[in-house]
């Protein structure tokens, strides 16, 4: 899942305005983008995809570097918009509207393809985020889900290499003792 040895000429192709070029960015990392929301705030997961890659269309033109810069610098914007959204949340109720009122509604693509596809990604990750502290949730997700290096999840999250190493042990190891109980009782 990521564009190789073609990243600097799509990345280039996208600062320039070309579609087909940040369309490319687009699928390549959105789904990862999805299910790291959909582990931290699942109501609001595309929402805030969407507001990530405004963001991002926004700066294209400032950013530089590789294929692992340009992800960091991807989730970078996406932990902070998570962070907005649950300030907003405190600040603001919200009311959710029933799904049945929407029933009448077409849709403009196929939901359920995207979404069964997705499906048992998206329930890996809400599993994580469900098991762990915060802050060990965030270290995996951003490890496995995003692909991050050790180095861009310790800028990302303001921390040191080796707390993000320690956190990341101890979730693993969280989530072995976990699954490993489910499955004896299971």
């Amino acid at each position: 899942m990521s564009i190789g040895a073609e990243f600097d000429s799509v990345l280039t192709a996208a600062q320039a305005g070309g579609d087909w070029a940040f369309a490319a960015l687009y699928r390549d990392l959105n789904p990862r983008l999805l299910r790291y929301f959909g582990a931290q705030a699942s109501s609001m997961a595309e929402d805030l995809a969407a507001e990530t890659w405004l963001a991002v269309a926004r700066g294209m033109a400032s950013f530089s570097g590789g294929e692992d810069a340009f992800r960091g610098w991807l989730f970078t914007i996406a932990r902070r918009r998570l962070i907005q959204h649950w300030r907003g949340v405190g600040r603001r109720p919200s009311s959710p509207v029933a799904p049945e009122t929407l029933a009448d509604r077409p849709g403009l693509d196929d939901p359920e393809a995207s979404g069964l596809s997705a499906l048992s990604a998206q329930q890996a990750s809400a599993a994580i985020a469900a098991s762990l502290p915060p802050d060990q949730a965030d270290v995996v997700l951003l490890r496995l889900v995003a692909g991050l290096d050790v180095d861009q999840v310790a800028r990302i999250l303001g921390k040191q290499q080796g707390t993000v190493r320690v956190l990341q042990h101890r979730a693993l190891r969280r989530l072995g003792e976990i699954f490993s109980l489910e499955a004896l009782t299971g």
